[in-house]
């Protein structure tokens, strides 16, 4: 394989969103090299978390890749999960079996130090699904740990769109503001693929029936993991299905050049009622210089084509 491949850890909280994300990255041999997978209280408890990163895995015989548990809350507050729109398991919407394999053992955000550290600088990019919380104590742990990678590239954030969980914030923004507030002024140079992205590329029918016409078999329990999983939003909304948001992540390592946006300024709000905001300097009122490159735009349907396609090549015969 070439010696170009992108060296990634991805850190996630799953529901079907961020299964399909990492089974992407493992559908793209020749281009990411997935290091490891890191799971986090988020969307559910770090139980089910982690159960359902170590699901997605056998499904597509793919148990080699190490599943490291982080931290089950956020830095200073209970978690808040996301039950209301994921479910009890995160993964409710098809009966997949219990997982056979277990977590590697190590701590995610001691693993996170010891796989950026152990490698050249700036050739290990953090692909971030959830809130930020196991990166924020990488960080602590190793203050060198900044310097040393490559990039984040995180779903989260939102501008225009509003929040999704409060009318100012996006879920995994708010979920540990703290730790996202520690993020964005590291240094790193981080990639912010926000609501007003991922609201754009749809999970239309169209587009799920492309899907499900793949024949490899973890693809009919995506496509009704998926659908019941975008129930929620398609009823909030009043849309045709809803927005896949966290695999734009790996989207857009594998090919930066549908999406769209600019170098901006990003603040993250820590006190009620906008906790968990994004405040982007979109038109640079502030001066502030920017830490991050924040993407509000897509062409979705080079995104769906990319997606199902990774996703489906992701199935390794035993």
């Amino acid at each position: 394989m070439p010696n170009d491949r992108r060296a990634i850890i991805i850190d996630t909280d799953p529901s079907p969103d961020d299964a399909v994300t990492f089974l992407m990255a493992l559908g793209s041999p020749d281009e990411i090299d997935l290091l490891a997978i890191t799971t986090v209280g988020g969307n559910v408890p770090l139980h089910y978390t982690t159960r359902n990163a170590l699901m997605a895995l056998e499904l597509v015989n793919r148990t080699d890749v190490p599943v490291y548990k982080g931290a089950e809350g956020p830095l200073m507050v209970p978690l808040e999960t996301a039950e209301h729109v994921h479910g009890r398991t995160g993964f409710d919407g098809y009966d997949l079996p219990e997982p056979t394999a277990t977590a590697a053992e190590g701590f995610a955000p001691e693993k996170i130090v010891e796989l950026v550290m152990s490698r050249p600088k700036g050739t290990v990019t953090l692909a971030c699904l959830a809130p930020l919380t196991n990166i924020a104590l990488a960080m602590l742990l190793e203050p060198k740990l900044a310097g040393h990678l490559r990039e984040i590239v995180l779903m989260g954030g939102a501008r225009t769109e509003g929040g999704n969980i409060t009318p100012a914030a996006e879920y995994n923004i708010y979920a540990d503001p703290e730790a996202a507030w520690r993020v964005m002024n590291s240094g790193v140079p981080v990639v912010m693929i926000p609501l007003d992205c991922t609201h754009k590329a749809l999970t239309t029918t169209p587009r799920m029936n492309a899907l499900r016409a793949y024949p490899q078999p973890h693809i009919e329990p995506f496509y009704h993991l998926l659908i019941a999983n975008k129930a929620y939003n398609a009823r909030q909304d009043g849309t045709d299905g809803g927005p896949l948001h966290d695999p734009t992540v790996v989207a857009y390592i594998l090919r930066p050049e549908i999406f769209a946006g600019r170098h901006v300024n990003v603040e993250i709000a820590l006190q009620a009622p906008t906790r968990g905001m994004t405040v982007v300097d979109w038109r640079s009122v502030t001066g502030k210089p920017a830490n991050a490159l924040y993407l509000p735009d897509i062409d979705a349907d080079a995104y769906y084509a990319l997606v199902w396609e990774r996703l489906a090549a992701a199935y390794r015969p035993l």
